[in-house]
């Protein structure tokens, strides 16, 4: 290269940079402005959803629980139980504790904490417990146990968590983690109050879904075609493992008023226009939810990863990668739901071995056959999202795309 054309790129290059930093700010704003209008519609859609109810207020929401640390053990008569208890503690403690926080904070009270093999709040002096406070029609009060102040453990955990998180990850990592707060304000600020004022079940979840698994994909690799390509997979996906269960479900019969909490549902929901016909198939799409957009965020970053190495391959090759690819993940990701469903429901299985059921009985159960179709509907959705993503992976990114760059 001559001594003039070196100074012609030299004088090109900062040009050339300069138009693409303005390029990608003129795409810039109108992604954050959008960004913005949707959190904002977010924000005011919770406020409205979480607005106080009229009505009698709930037993529930009437209790009142404080932290209370045991000050002394006055007396304490218990004794390792070894016939059934497995050497737990039974008997009766008297304690003095004080409370320390609410109303009545820094007082000191008697509490009788009554051990047996089930509940066993075993204490020593110091200890920190969780008791409620029971006031009676004269205004009197007293202390009763209600269980450790597990506060401390499960916080320390949670930040263990995400420190781990953070650290492996890096921005990832923290990305993945505002990702992770997102989806579960959306469910539980959104979704929940959504259900419990009556709002159609199935759409509704949908919906989060959707808004949850394209705001956590975004978080976790920007507006590219690769989080395109995931995002249109995983709610195809979550949407194929509902349409089964509801399929599933209307042949069996099965429904949400078949589920173990449906009695309570009705009995407290029912004044707030709470519905459970479609409480099964929103269980499935959320349970289906973080195994799902695994699988597409896994399938469209290989298949750009492939494009990226050669930009000449076709579609086809590029949908017969993300297959070949696909198919040797589906074998563990299949048992996913399926173990996730054993794990929870361990001690019912031990119950079933324990109590000898028929087997006519047992996968006529509306427990078990709950969980089932539950499993089988995910783990389906999870296989399907394979070739979805796939597809629609080889046919964007064999595209070029003036929009997304990436």
């Amino acid at each position: 290269m001559s001594g003039k054309q070196q100074t012609i790129q030299a004088r090109e290059t900062p040009q050339c940079g300069r138009d693409e930093q303005a390029h990608n700010r003129a795409h810039l704003l109108p992604r954050i402005f959008l960004g913005v209008m949707v959190l904002a519609l977010l924000v005011a859609a919770g406020v409205w959803l979480n607005r106080p109810v009229s009505g009698q207020p709930t037993a529930s929401s009437q209790l009142v629980f404080v932290p209370a640390k045991v000050t002394a053990v006055l007396e304490d008569d218990a004794a390792p139980d070894w016939k059934q208890g497995e050497g737990r503690r039974v008997g009766t403690q008297e304690l003095e504790i004080q409370l320390l926080s609410g109303s009545h904070k820094g007082e000191v009270l008697p509490l009788t904490n009554y051990l047996s093999a089930l509940f066993n709040v075993d204490v020593q002096e110091g200890d920190r417990v969780i008791v409620r406070l029971i006031t009676q029609e004269d205004g009197s009060y007293y202390a009763a146990m209600f269980n450790y102040d597990r506060g401390f453990v499960m916080g320390g955990a949670l930040l263990i968590f995400c420190a781990v998180l953070v650290i492996l990850g890096g921005k990832k990592g923290l990305r993945a983690l505002l990702g992770l707060v997102f989806t579960l304000l959306c469910l539980w600020c959104l979704l929940l109050p959504g259900l419990v004022r009556g709002l159609p079940a199935i759409p509704l979840t949908i919906g989060i879904v959707a808004v949850t698994a394209v705001a956590s994909l975004v978080l976790l690799d920007g507006l590219t075609r690769k989080c395109l390509c995931a995002s249109l997979g995983c709610v195809c996906g979550v949407s194929v493992a509902g349409l089964f269960a509801w399929m599933a479900g209307m042949i069996t019969p099965l429904n949400g008023f078949n589920m173990t909490e449906a009695e309570n549902l009705m009995l407290y929901g029912s004044e707030y226009g709470l519905t459970i016909q479609g409480l099964l198939v929103c269980g499935v799409l959320v349970a289906a939810l973080g195994a799902v957009m695994d699988v597409a965020m896994s399938i469209a970053s290989a298949v750009w990863e492939l494009r990226e190495q050669n930009h000449d391959l076709s579609a086809q090759a590029l949908f017969r990668s993300g297959m070949n690819i696909g198919r040797d993940a589906m074998g563990t990701m299949a048992n996913t739901l399926i173990l996730a469903f054993a794990g929870s429901s361990f001690n019912m299985l031990l119950l079933i071995q324990v109590y000898d059921i028929p087997f006519l009985q047992l996968v006529n159960t509306d427990f078990l056959c709950i969980e089932v179709l539950q499993s089988v509907a995910g783990s389906l959705g999870i296989l399907l999202t394979v070739p979805l993503v796939a597809g629609i992976s080889a046919y964007l990114m064999s595209r070029p795309s003036r929009v997304l760059d990436r």
